[in-house]
């Protein structure tokens, strides 16, 4: 038997490195465990276009001429978009092993030689303007006001579907946590530092010393899968008479209707390109079919006009044609395919609002309602609240959820549930909720991108969207230990497992517990988990030393760190399906 390699010690500021072992389990305190198949031991560091459309009448000449002046003023440019930082490079240990690091992810980050021009590039932050090409630093953004939430008192369903409601109510919960106070978790915070720990490692393998150039959350990236970039060629493909507002207008058709597909696929999905030839899987194997059916004009009711989505598009679809599209067949199941065509469907009947989305019924059109917003600001660029987005968001797209989600005053609240250990009082039901809008907030961080890219609008209050409570930034923590699932919750998770693993097409390995979505257990675990990122985001920076503006947003944090890392370390511990340690029952209009 092999023994494991002797552990190096860190210095300070040193990077955190996995070792290798054959065979035996490392037996070192100051690590956590990762052992399958292949074992690994994770040690802690020492310190921390032309319009080609008819013109939306409403706000059409004000929008016009001001995009226009703002065109010449700004062109695109990467410097436009994201800070230059530079920090001193790691340090280099002295191990081979170390200096290997095995989960190395080839094109992880694009690599671009100095001064490369990369219009459009996915890489950026949404942060104002970098610096110039000078050095000196851009205009800063004028404060403007936030609408405050509703008073729950007095408009509760308005309160539970903002989104300042998401953060303050998962708050009491993560409070609860905090002293281990929770119904079906057990909660050791001493494991925090080793979940903040290893998702700066993967931060500094991609980024480092460049932490600026890591792009916001969103769908954009995912389109990039394989470091092929899908977007930026799909721009170039259309004619130069498509000014960027058009080229904005379709990028949302194509980014919504994407998101509303990226539910989670299953273990046994897989997609292979019309184009490439190469599959891919999860939600990259849904973003790579959702752009090559858009594409094909499979979402627009104009065969002369593919590259757009329209209401007329949607209704025509049916489950076959969307089988099609994502290339489904007994062999190639996928989860949820029928409540993902019923959200195209409800979508296709929402775009009918001609207010948001214009009489061509197109998800884009809800650019023009942005921007000719009495809440948005003429500044140097446009800035819209993040309100505005998010009630445009939820208010647009109410008929797209399914009528059985949690009611108030006949109210549909979309992703939000009871939860047990929440306050509950006999005469304001309303208080034991908590809302996540998972969906809805994924929508946001994907449409904002395409809208800061090309016509560098300025979300002010970007800061109130929270970090994504889905199974990926949930199961990081209960990979690493912070989070472990009660016994008897378990046990009642695994039996769920067992029977679904009797229907056709479903896992029945390396088994782990299972429950719907709104399961007491899911709704704890998604609300422990938006405080848990929240946590995670001050010690990650810490640990970066990165302060004031040099600071990671959350947005960055999601992308670069916890979303990757759990994926990751649930790849290592469970690499026959990549699965997380805790699996929803999805019907695809949650996950």
């Amino acid at each position: 038997m092999l023994a494991a390699p002797n552990t190096l010690p860190f210095a300070p500021g040193g990077d955190a490195v996995l070792h290798y072992c054959r065979r035996r389990p490392p037996e070192d305190p100051l690590a956590f465990k990762l052992h399958r198949r292949n074992r690994f031991r994770f040690l802690r560091p020492g310190s921390p276009g032309k319009r080609s459309r008819p013109a939306n009448k409403r706000g059409d000449r004000r929008l016009s001429s001001n995009l226009d002046r703002l065109e010449h003023t700004f062109p695109v440019s990467p410097a436009n978009l994201a800070t230059s930082l530079c920090l001193s490079a790691p340090k280099v240990l002295s191990s081979p092993r170390a200096s290997m690091r095995l989960f190395n992810r080839k094109g992880s980050k694009p690599q671009v030689s100095p001064g490369t021009s990369q219009p459009n590039s996915s890489n950026g932050s949404l942060r104002s303007p970098g610096p110039t090409p000078n050095g000196s630093r851009p205009t800063s953004f004028p404060d403007i006001p936030l609408p405050k939430a509703p008073d729950p008192s007095l408009d509760p369903a308005g309160y539970l579907r903002s989104i300042h409601a998401v953060r303050e109510r998962s708050r009491l919960v993560f409070e609860k946590a905090k002293k281990n106070q929770l119904k079906h978790f057990t909660v050791d915070m001493s494991k925090f530092g080793d979940a903040a720990s290893f998702v700066v490692s993967i931060i500094k393998r991609d980024y480092a010393p460049d932490y600026a150039s890591i792009p916001p959350h969103g769908r954009w990236q995912h389109f990039d899968v394989g470091g092929r970039p899908r977007i930026d060629q799909l721009m170039a493909s259309w004619p130069s008479t498509v000014d960027n507002q058009e080229r904005t207008r379709r990028l949302l058709d194509l980014f919504l209707v994407s998101v509303l597909l990226d539910a989670g696929a299953g273990t046994k999905w897989q997609y292979k390109s019309k184009e490439s030839g190469k599959v891919y899987r999860r939600s990259e194997g849904l973003a790579v079919a959702s752009l090559e059916m858009f594409k094909a004009g499979v979402f627009s009711s104009d065969p002369k006009e593919p590259y757009q989505v329209d209401s007329a598009g949607l209704k025509k679809l049916d489950v076959n044609a969307v089988a099609r599209g994502l290339q489904v067949s007994a062999s190639n199941p996928i989860d949820g395919l029928e409540g993902r065509t019923s959200l195209l469907l409800r979508l296709g009947e929402a775009l009918q609002n001609q207010e948001v989305f214009g009489l061509e019924a197109r998800p884009g059109n809800m650019l023009d309602y942005l921007l000719s917003h009495p809440t948005t600001q003429a500044s140097s660029v446009p800035i819209i609240p993040l309100p505005t987005l998010w009630n445009t968001l939820m208010d647009s797209l109410t008929p797209i959820w399914p009528a059985s989600r949690t009611q108030i005053d006949g109210v549909p609240m979309g992703d939000a549930w009871p939860c047990s250990v929440m306050p509950s009082h006999p005469t304001h039901p309303w208080e034991n909720i908590v809302p996540f809008h998972k969906l809805t907030q994924w929508l946001a961080y994907s449409l904002m991108v395409p809208m800061t890219k090309l016509l560098h609008v300025h979300f002010a209050g970007a800061e109130l969207l929270t970090g994504l409570p889905e199974y990926r930034n949930g199961g990081l923590f209960i990979d690493v230990g912070v989070l472990t699932l009660k016994s008897e919750d378990a046990q009642r998770g695994l039996e769920q497992y067992q029977a679904n693993a009797q229907q056709k097409g479903q896992p029945s390995m390396e088994v782990v517990p299972m429950f719907t979505a709104d399961d007491d257990v899911i709704v704890e675990w998604r609300a422990a988990t938006v405080g848990l990122l929240d946590e995670l985001l001050v010690e990650v920076n810490k640990l970066l030393r990165l302060s004031g503006p040099d600071k990671l947003t959350l947005a960055q944090m999601l992308e670069a760190g916890s979303w990757k890392g759990g994926r990751e370390i649930a790849e290592v511990s469970r690499p026959n399906t990549k699965e997380p340690p805790i699996m929803i029952l999805s019907d695809g209009t949650v996950f």
